[in-house]
């Protein structure tokens, strides 16, 4: 596993927890912790962290004590949760960790407020239920073994609390889900020198030929201290550099002379088609010798828009997307095993999509680690809190901060959506605040990544925006066609009152419309229900009777789109089953309701 993960990242066997910053020495804390609720809150006034106390079950973690596979399948209401586990000998070993270098210990994701001890000492806390977090266990490895202790608080009724599709009612209703609580992705332990790159971003510039990285180490460097980076693919060299380094943070500029070679030019380009990666090798260096050392690997690619086009590394390209939960029934939103991230990306590829639209969720970094290398375009949306006020402001801003500074290395993602159908702001286009919250939300992810087009509130009530989208469930596809044959038709839907009865876009006086300078695309359509052998009540935009229904209803809606001259692109709801949301391509378990090749051949407009 080390192998694959260090010396050709870009071909590693999906099981390391950050797959664009490795190292061989890690060890998963996956596995059997014990587990208590803590329905009363009195967990911190009784000392539930200091070491040694007994639980009264055992948990398998990443699994949330909602699913069935964490082995409890509580779905009640529990604000607060507790974890502890032993790091015995064997991890501390398995981790290559030794004196003299630091211990660390990461958390992929915690719903939604954590604390942890080690030893009854705290060592950090961390608010955001769909963001890594990373503390120190030096001190404690020190003395041998030691006890991990966590805390989750994660109130089901906090609606200014980022939440996505986790319902707060006691029981799943119409589109919302069972709840995730506290630990849903992997935990894992971490050897690193004293000095060590805590953080790496890629972003290349295919115009100027260069790519860029953006390193940061966890303290400033002494004097002295370099850093190399060697580029190559396909295992043969593209680039080496050397460069001092005497800042935590540092931008290291890269030539590429492969990328202003015209002939060698299109090689090297990431595409859905062509998922062409480059690995990375960095070490620090410091007068005492070779220090930390991590590998990494990115795409060669841009996203732009251009008027009515969204453009692939300067190509126009349609968006053939479909719509991502990414919820499993026996584990929620934690995937049920590594290799399912695999499966779930291979899949939206089998069925003819480009793209995935991943729905109120962070998905886990392994999922976009496969959409980089089997080529899947990819829209990251922010999950939704769903009351507007000044804390909802300051945690959803903190939070997607922290998912772009995650995840904007990645060539798949090509799209960011901080805001979806007004939820939480859903008086946008009266209150000026709110109206406000979305422009800065818009503004805030250029700030941290001008290199991707920005959806400011996808389907309706758009402020600025780099794409106009639609959420439009006309299942009748004459009518559906007529509002999207041509430009005139188009600017006739998406003007005023849109589909849904919301008004389409929010501009300021004199400001110029959107359809004017960005691509139109159905981000929502069909949401057809086909579930002859469900065992609660249904729910869905429209219902087929038998599966010759659902392939005529399919054809319609599909076919009714791709005869527009003007669309950018569409998006469909959706690929999975969820719940009594039994309106997927696939079911829960992601058999498809028609065969692969004909839903591919609808998809694509083949037939």
């Amino acid at each position: 596993m080390a192998e694959d993960v260090f010396s050709r990242p870009s071909r590693q066997d999906g099981t390391y927890p950050r797959p664009q910053l490795t190292r061989p020495a890690w060890h998963s804390l996956d596995g059997a912790w014990g587990f208590e609720y803590d329905d009363a809150d009195t967990g911190l006034t009784e000392c539930w962290s200091a070491p040694g106390r007994s639980t009264s079950q055992t948990i398998t973690v990443p699994y949330p004590p909602e699913s069935a596979l964490s082995g409890i399948g509580d779905t009640g209401h529990h604000p607060v949760v507790w974890y502890r586990r032993d790091i015995t000998e064997e991890d501390l070993a398995a981790a290559a960790w030794k004196e003299g270098e630091r211990l660390l210990i990461h958390f992929g994701a915690v719903d939604y407020r954590a604390s942890v001890w080690a030893d009854g000492h705290l060592l950090g806390t961390h608010e955001g239920g769909h963001t890594p977090f990373t503390l120190d266990a030096t001190a404690a490895a020190k003395h041998g073994p030691f006890e991990i202790v966590v805390r989750a608080e994660d109130d089901p009724g906090d609606l200014e609390q980022p939440r996505g599709k986790q319902d707060w009612l006691a029981d799943p209703h119409v589109i919302w889900y069972h709840r995730t609580t506290g630990i849903w992705q992997t935990v894992w332990l971490e050897t690193v020198p004293t000095l060590h790159v805590t953080h790496l971003a890629w972003e290349t510039n295919l115009a100027a030929g260069t790519v860029s990285a953006d390193i940061e180490v966890n303290r400033r460097p002494p004097v002295g201290v370099e850093i190399d980076i060697v580029l190559s693919f396909e295992s043969a060299a593209l680039a080496r550099i050397s460069t001092s380094v005497s800042e935590p943070r540092s931008r290291v500029v890269i030539p590429l002379p492969s990328l202003t070679n015209g002939q060698g030019y299109e090689t090297l380009l990431w595409t859905p088609e062509h998922p062409r990666l480059v690995d990375a090798h960095l070490t620090v260096r410091t007068p005492a010798g070779a220090g930390d050392t991590v590998a990494s690997y990115f795409g060669m690619r841009s996203v732009a828009v251009d008027g009515a086009r969204f453009l692939l590394n300067d190509r126009p390209t349609p968006i053939v997307a479909v719509l991502e939960q990414g919820y499993w029934p026996q584990s929620h939103l934690a995937a049920p095993h590594a290799a399912a991230l695999r499966e779930e990306v291979q899949l939206i590829k089998d069925l003819g999509f480009t793209t995935a639209r991943v729905h109120q969720k962070i998905e886990d970094p392994r999922f976009l680690y496969w959409a980089d290398r089997l080529g899947l375009m990819v829209w990251e949306e922010l999950p939704s809190a769903y009351r507007f006020s000044t804390t909802s402001v300051s945690r959803l801003s903190r939070e997607w901060t922290e998912a772009i500074a995650r995840d904007r290395s990645h060539p798949s993602v090509v799209a960011w959506v901080p805001v979806n159908e007004s939820w939480g702001v859903q008086q946008v286009a009266h209150d000026p605040r709110q109206r406000d919250f979305v422009r800065a939300l818009f503004h805030l992810t250029r700030a941290l990544d001008s290199t991707r087009p920005v959806i400011s509130n996808d389907g309706w009530e758009h402020t600025d925006s780099s794409l106009l989208t639609v959420h439009d469930y006309e299942n009748d596809p004459e009518i559906l066609s007529a509002s999207y044959r041509d430009a005139d038709a188009v600017t006739a839907t998406i003007t005023g009152i849109g589909p849904a009865g919301r008004r389409m876009t929010l501009l300021a006086e004199g400001e110029a419309p959107l359809l004017s300078s960005a691509p139109v695309v159905v981000s929502e359509f069909g949401g057809v229900t086909y579930a002859p052998d469900a065992e609660i009540d249904t729910w869905g935009y429209a219902v087929a009777e038998s599966s010759d229904d659902f392939e005529r209803r399919l054809r319609g809606v599909f076919g009714a789109l791709q005869a527009s001259k003007v669309l950018g692109g569409y998006c469909y709801t959706q690929l999975t089953d969820t719940l009594q949301e039994a309106n997927g391509l696939v079911d829960e378990n992601r058999v498809p309701k028609l065969p692969t090749e004909m839903i591919r051949a609808i998809v694509r407009g083949e037939s």
